[in-house]
């Protein structure tokens, strides 16, 4: 509560929550912006995209590493997940190929609670999350701190399947969903933002949906 607290002012000017104009269409979300993305169709499957690597991470074999600009570097396994608050939420999923898929039930961990284990630096300002199969994306702090910003292992009641990032991935439902590592394995504190995979290759730091802010 603490570390999100010192990022609430940041956290409610990004631009999913306070944008004046955003760029849509439908009901609004319970973020007040547009259920739609401008951009986007609804899509009734949930398509698979990744780097062609398919790791082999079990939950017994899984490991999630918290380190760079924090106090406390932390090494977690998958039971340890499960003894910190357990968060079930409803989310969007927005990708950049211009699917949205709705209402999809997770269950998880904080990303927020993962970090204060680690107790972050005051210099730290951006995350970089990695994935076993060498996939990296940044993610601003103020957006990573959001309470739906998970660490799931569940969907729709099930666990999440390998396809999918299972064991364990990162979600972003305010940002399109690149920026949410899929067979995550580390998080690591950035005191300056820098780009990750998709990054490196024209995609934007910032990932807006509702500004269809796809490209750098």
């Amino acid at each position: 509560m603490e570390l999100r607290k010192r990022w609430e002012a940041r956290t409610q000017a990004t631009p999913s929550m306070a944008d004046p104009s955003p760029l849509g269409s439908g009901p609004v979300n319970r973020h007040g912006m547009p259920r739609l993305p401008v951009g986007q169709s609804a899509s009734k499957k949930w398509p698979v995209l990744d780097l062609g690597v398919l790791p082999e991470v079990t939950r017994e074999s899984f490991r999630l590493e918290i380190d760079g600009a924090v106090e406390v570097p932390t090494t977690l396994r998958f039971h340890e997940l499960l003894e910190l608050e357990q968060v079930e939420d409803v989310s969007d999923f927005h990708c950049v190929t211009t699917w949205s898929k709705f209402d999809l039930a997770w269950k998880g961990v904080r990303v927020s609670d993962l970090l204060a284990l680690a107790r972050p630096l005051e210099s730290a300002r951006a995350l970089m999350a990695h994935a076993s199969d060498r996939y990296t994306t940044n993610v601003a702090l103020e957006e990573a701190l959001k309470p739906d910003v998970l660490l799931v292992y569940q969907v729709d009641g099930a666990p999440l399947p390998r396809e999918h990032g299972g064991p364990v991935r990162m979600i972003t439902p305010q940002l399109y969903a690149w920026k949410g590592a899929k067979w995550i394995n580390r998080l690591e504190l950035l005191t300056e933002n820098a780009p990750g995979f998709w990054e490196q290759r024209g995609y934007s730091m910032t990932a807006h949906p509702w500004r269809d802010d796809r490209y750098g």
